[in-house]
């Protein structure tokens, strides 16, 4: 059965990094879920179509999270003036040992599957914790929101607190995890997540990668975040050459599509290994500051063509929007070439908005941008109060990405679907 509906408003989207799109009060055609085309008049065989006129407010490409931690929702904005390793072992680990109480988990999970549903983000890559019983708890609460999600239940065996470390149950646990999430639910899909190589041994990881490759299931992990992190990597898995080699050797980049978060301080020759396989970068620009672990050269991996996309990581990074990892992505850029040297350009605001949209959505396909045959997500954003008479959409969009939170929200849609109304807000 064909399904046809039509959005009316203001429409910007950036098919290419750096090229923006505007398209004044025009309409979006959408058929089962995907962008047929944008048009600036109502082509008379859509004229059936029901239409949605949301008259002068802002239709944006909805935004992907390329790496966010559930647990630590309960605990943003704490301990942020602290290095990450220590951050680690005083607040996350902590935090996450309280998700064996299933009651505990199923109240703070339900209040990020809220916020974010409440939130400018359509799609995810989410971590849980090594719980298998709250993993499922936080799927199924996602899975309501009608966001599209990878979520991970995280593997652990070494250099972490007790109540974390499965041993040598954490093999059986993923695979419980694969068996139990695969195919229950259209829009949330498992991930093999090992945390990061100095908690998962050699052994965890070469079966976590079999796993990969047998399930044919994505990757998602943590990359080269602070140079203290390095070390530690160099001193466990002195075989590899690098740390993304440690990865690769078992069979975790990009045998199937893979993202790692922050890649800070990566190497010419790690960088080479993530474009030769098509690895995602998550990056972090929030986090790697509260956490002292450095700003990633992004303008270096834009000019060698991998593939880039924004992350809030709380809470590594405080706030869940979006709109604020595009505003730190450009501070954190400027910061760079100040101390580095203007050869590494800044990043644009338009580059950042891009980078949250289609950039980290091609993690998840045809998604990020209003091209025909690319998902419907689409952000209504209502900016009356924000942006008075004069400007133009690329400046209203400058100011919604500087100045709007979660009240501007006026409706989201995922694929087609709407899943935010205002009175939702």
């Amino acid at each position: 059965m064909i399904e046809k509906h039509v959005l009316k408003g203001n429409i910007i989207y950036t098919p290419q990094i750096g090229e923006l799109i505007a398209l004044p009060d025009s309409f979006i055609l959408i058929e089962n879920g995907l962008v047929t085309k944008t048009s600036a008049t109502l082509p008379e065989e859509w004229s059936a179509a029901p239409i949605h006129d949301y008259g002068a407010s802002l239709l944006l490409p909805g935004l992907t999270d390329l790496h966010i931690h559930a647990p630590q929702y309960a605990f943003r904005g704490l301990g942020l003036d602290m290095e990450l390793l220590s951050w680690l072992d005083a607040y996350a680990f902590p935090e996450e040992a309280r998700y064996a109480d299933t009651g505990y988990a199923t109240f703070s999970y339900s209040q990020f599957a809220d916020s974010l549903r409440k939130s400018f983000t359509c799609r995810a890559n989410i971590f849980a914790t090594i719980h298998n019983n709250t993993a499922a708890k936080l799927a199924e609460l996602i899975a309501k929101t009608g966001l599209y999600a990878n979520i991970g239940k995280v593997s652990m065996d070494r250099n972490c607190p007790a109540e974390l470390n499965e041993g040598t149950a954490a093999l059986t646990a993923a695979a419980a995890w694969i068996l139990e999430m695969q195919g229950r639910y259209d829009r949330v899909k498992p991930i093999i997540t090992p945390r990061f190589i100095p908690s998962c041994s050699g052994p965890l990881l070469a079966a976590l990668g079999q796993m990969t490759a047998r399930y044919a299931l994505p990757v998602q992990s943590h990359l080269s975040e602070s140079l203290k992190e390095i070390s530690l990597v160099r001193r466990l898995e002195p075989q590899s050459r690098h740390y993304a080699d440690a990865y690769y050797r078992y069979g975790l980049l990009g045998g199937q599509p893979t993202v790692m978060a922050h890649c800070v301080h990566l190497s010419d020759q790690e960088k080479l290994l993530l474009k030769e396989h098509g690895v995602f970068i998550a990056h972090c620009p929030q986090s790697n500051s509260n956490l002292i672990s450095g700003a990633a050269p992004i303008r270096s991996f834009l000019r060698a063509e991998l593939k880039v996309g924004l992350a809030t990581d709380m809470a590594g990074g405080a706030h869940m929007s979006l709109l604020r990892a595009m505003q730190d992505a450009v501070t954190v850029s400027k910061l760079r070439a100040a101390l580095i040297g203007m050869d590494e350009e800044p990043l644009s605001l338009l580059e950042a908005f891009y980078l949250a949209s289609k950039g980290g959505g091609a993690f998840f396909g045809k998604v990020g941008s209003f091209e025909p045959g690319y998902e419907a997500d689409v952000l209504v954003i209502n900016d009356a109060e924000l942006s008075p008479l004069g400007l133009t959409l690329g400046q209203r969009l400058e100011r919604v990405i500087y100045l709007a939170d979660e009240r501007h929200l006026q409706a989201k849609y995922v694929a087609g679907k709407e899943v935010l109304l205002t009175k939702d807000n």
